[in-house]
């Protein structure tokens, strides 16, 4: 009689199962070794901006403007900066967001075959094209063309040109993973289409489409090129974005960074840390909405 636990081929399957955890074991090292390389630049890059960007941060910083300020002088802030990357922000997410948002629900839910082909290779084209030429587009149509001058919706419109694409890209992904048998379970109890999209399809890709937004907020906040052409940039508050040059924080640092006093360059760094604390503010409570939503969603359910 032959025993079961010496047969040749349960010794065989033993090793084979020894092999694939080996190689399931260094798959896994080499994966954190790459993640840690990946982490490497991003904390160092991140841990300097912070020790550097304190060094300029103050009461006033947040408080005043660069109005009056001479080379040497400590004083003076980012103030008016800061309401030009707010105002200029949320302008071009206005635009943006919607409009993205009506292309990725056409694309998925209405796909016209030739057209919607069309549509992606122009999408993936425009997510290529670099920040300044966008600044030259609006600069070209907006600030000369229509004798407009330079302002703070023109730089809304250069930013709204970048943002569109990472968000007509994202919200069509997320759109694709929603099952198709939820669209169907409720076509079959005869509900249109347009209610479906609206109650079905949107609320279940609710949080990777604020992802994709916020990517793409992430992206413009720091865009300089752009507003140098749109925006020009201004040492004093002007708080109407619609009318005269307006400052925001990439031109903020980029002014300041260019000086040889080290005082302006401190500033420098402060407003680049801003930045940051304004990306990551913006995420955190983005991700709080969408916790909170999806709290309701669950009581409501339940």
């Amino acid at each position: 009689m032959t025993v079961v636990g010496d047969s040749p081929a349960r010794g065989g399957l033993e090793q084979v199962s020894v092999r694939r955890r080996v190689k399931s074991r260094l798959m896994m090292v080499l994966i954190l070794l790459c993640v840690g390389i990946a982490l490497v630049p991003l904390i160092a890059v991140t841990v300097y901006t912070v020790q550097r960007g304190l060094r300029g941060l103050s009461g006033h910083f947040f408080t005043q403007s660069m109005k009056g300020v001479g080379p040497l002088d400590a004083t003076g802030g980012a103030y008016h900066a800061i309401i030009g990357t707010v105002e200029q922000v949320g302008l071009a997410s206005l635009i943006s967001v919607p409009l993205g948002l009506l292309v990725a629900i056409d694309l998925v839910e209405y796909p016209r075959g030739m057209f919607s082909r069309i549509v992606r290779f122009v999408v993936d084209v425009m997510t290529g094209v670099p920040s300044i030429v966008a600044g030259l587009f609006i600069f070209a149509f907006w600030v000369l063309g229509l004798h407009r001058g330079f302002s703070g919706v023109a730089a809304s419109f250069a930013l709204a040109v970048l943002m569109l694409p990472v968000v007509i890209r994202s919200s069509e992904e997320m759109l694709k993973i929603v099952p198709a048998s939820l669209r169907e379970a409720a076509l079959a109890l005869g509900i249109p289409k347009w209610r479906i999209i609206l109650r079905v399809v949107l609320p279940s890709a609710r949080d990777g489409i604020i992802t994709g937004v916020m990517l793409a907020v992430a992206r413009v906040t720091g865009e300089t090129a752009p507003l140098l052409l749109t925006a020009f940039g201004t040492q004093v508050v002007n708080n109407n974005p619609f009318k005269g040059a307006q400052s925001a924080l990439p031109l903020f640092v980029f002014q300041q960074a260019g000086s040889a006093f080290v005082v302006n360059v401190n500033r420098a760094w402060a407003g680049a840390l801003t930045l940051i604390l304004v990306v990551v503010l913006l995420n955190v409570l983005a991700r709080s909405f969408t916790a909170r939503t999806r709290i309701r969603d669950m009581i409501r359910g339940g």
